[in-house]
């Protein structure tokens, strides 16, 4: 599922950062509790939201769905 890939590579980003859901999310201006669903794959987000996270993570947001991309080829093979 795309918004599972998605999430995992949002999650990756942020943990390579270093940076709790909770401080990542207010880093951006967005709740802890939208961006969590983001990273669990249970929300369809906007690309209004999608661009706040990729800058938060001072990434493009192709570079954001190229991760999501090898995330959701990863999901294929299972």
């Amino acid at each position: 599922m795309v918004q599972k890939a998605f999430g995992l590579a949002c999650k990756s980003f942020r943990e390579r950062q270093g940076m709790s859901q909770e401080k990542y999310a207010l880093s951006i201006g967005m709740d802890r509790t939208y961006y969590a669903s983001v990273e669990s794959g249970k929300r369809n987000i906007s690309l209004q939201n999608i661009k706040k996270i990729a800058d938060g993570f001072g990434i493009t947001m192709a570079s954001l769905f190229e991760e999501s991309e090898k995330y959701l080829n990863d999901q294929r093979r299972e």
